[in-house]
C-alpha cells in the first residue's frame, strides 16, 4: 500500500531568510499568498497521504494556528514540539511510535515541489530500497550536497557542498525521503542526529539498499532570499503545478475576493493580488508581483518584481523594484527603492 504517513520538518530557524524570519517561521513564509507549508500539504494530500507529523521550534503557535488539526486539507495533523533541536533524523526518532507501522515520507516544510510521490513510491518498491532519496539535477551545483550513485541509481556516496575540483555529479539531495520503518532502529534515542551527516552515511557504511530517485518535477529550497524570489517567479510563470488562490481575471492575473482595484490602475501579468486589498488610480502592479492580503497600494505607485506580505501599505507615487516588504510594512510616499531591498519595518 502507498505510504499514508509523512513527517514535515518545520523546526528550522531560517537564518538565511532574515529579516523575514525574525517574526515569521520559515514554513510560514508566503509563496503566492499561501505559506510554503500549505503547498507541501496540498501535494501530500494529492498523492494519498492522510496523516502528518510536524515538528516545531521557532514561533510554533503560527504553524499550529494555521495548520490546525489538518481538517482544511482532510488530513490528520499532529505536532512534536522541540524545545531543543534534535536534528533532522532525531526529530523522527522522537516520534518513532507514529511511524512504526509502515513506510513513510519525510519532507521539508519549507521546500516547494510538485514531486510525483506515487512515482517515487513505485521506484522504491521495485528496487527493494529501505531508504530512498529524491535527487534533482540542478545548475547551481555548489550550493547543495551532491549525491553519487551507480548505474542502477544505488547510492554510493555523498559530497557536502563540493568545490569545483570535487564535482562528479550535479544531482543534489532535495531533502525528500521515503523510509521503511526498520531505519528507525539505526537512530539513537535522545541524541541529536542528522540525515545528511549521520543517518545516510551510516546506511551507506552498513551497505543497506539505499537508492536515489531522480525527479524531473519542480523543486526549490526556499532557503535564502534569492531562492525565495526565484520560487515566486517560477510559480507565477507556472513552472510548478501548485494552486494559486483567487480568480484568474485574465491570463496571468489572479485577484482574490474583497479587493477593490481602481479602473485606472494597471495590472501587468503575471501578478497575484490577495484578499481585501485596495489599489488606487494610476498604480501599476507587475509583472512578477505578489500582493498579500489587506494591502493598500497608493495612487501613482509602481511595483515590479515585488513581494508584499499581508497588511502592507505603500504610499502614493512610490516606486519599488525587486523588493520584499514584510508583514505590516509601511512605505512612505514619493520614494523609490531598487534591487534586493528587503523591508519589514516602517520605511
Amino acid at each position: 500500500m502507498f505510504p499514508k504517513k509523512a513527517m514535515l520538518l518545520a523546526a528550522g530557524a531560517g537564518t538565511r531568510l532574515r529579516p523575514l524570519t525574525y517574526e515569521t517561521p520559515k514554513p510560514m513564509v508566503p509563496v503566492v499568498n499561501r505559506p510554503v507549508i500549505h503547498h507541501v500539504l496540498d501535494n501530500l494530500l494529492k498523492h494519498g497521504v492522510s496523516e502528518v507529523m510536524i515538528n516545531l521550534h521557532v514561533h510554533p503557535e503560527q504553524v499550529r494556528g494555521y495548520c490546525g488539526d489538518g481538517s482544511r486539507w482532510s488530513l490528520k495533523i499532529r505536532y512534536s514540539q522541540e524545545t531543543k533541536l534534535m536534528g533532522t533524523a532525531g526529530a523522527i526518532k522522537k516520534t518513532e511510535e507514529f511511524f512504526k507501522d509502515g513506510p513513510f515520507f519525510v519532507m521539508s516544510g519549507d521546500g516547494l515541489s510538485d514531486i510525483d510521490l506515487g512515482a517515487m513510491w513505485r521506484f522504491h518498491r521495485r528496487r527493494g530500497s529501505i531508504a530512498t532519496m529524491a535527487v534533482k539535477r540542478v545548475d547551481a551545483r555548489f550550493e547543495y550536497g551532491v549525491t553519487l550513485m551507480d548505474g542502477a541509481q544505488r547510492i554510493k556516496g555523498f559530497l557536502e557542498k563540493p568545490s569545483w575540483g570535487d564535482v562528479f555529479s550535479n544531482k543534489v539531495n532535495t531533502g525528500i525521503y521515503l523510509f521503511e520503518p526498520e531505519v528507525l532502529k539505526l537512530m539513537p534515542k535522545n541524541k541529536v542526529f542528522d540525515f545528511g551527516h549521520d543517518l545516510w552515511p551510516k546506511l551507506l557504511k552498513r551497505r543497506k539498499p539505499i537508492y536515489a530517485y531522480e525527479t524531473e518535477s519542480y523543486w526549490c529550497d526556499v532557503g535564502n532570499l534569492s531562492e525565495y524570489r526565484r520560487c515566486q517567479i517560477d510559480c507565477l510563470d507556472r513552472k510548478v503545478m501548485i494552486h494559486i488562490p483567487g480568480v484568474e481575471m485574465r491570463r496571468g492575473v489572479w485577484v482574490q475576493e474583497g479587493t477593490i482595484i481602481d479602473p485606472k490602475a494597471k495590472l501587468s501579468s503575471p501578478v497575484v493580488i490577495g484578499k481585501g486589498c485596495r489599489v488606487a488610480a494610476d498604480a501599476v502592479i507587475g509583472p512578477h508581483t505578489v500582493v498579500g492580503d489587506r494591502a493598500v497600494v497608493g495612487a501613482g505607485s509602481t511595483l515590479k518584481n515585488c513581494i508584499l506580505f499581508d497588511n502592507v501599505t505603500v504610499g502614493e507615487k512610490v516606486h519599488l523594484t525587486n523588493c520584499i516588504i514584510g508583514p505590516n510594512g509601511f512605505v512612505r510616499e514619493n520614494i523609490s527603492v531598487y534591487e534586493a531591498a528587503v523591508l519589514n519595518i516602517r520605511a
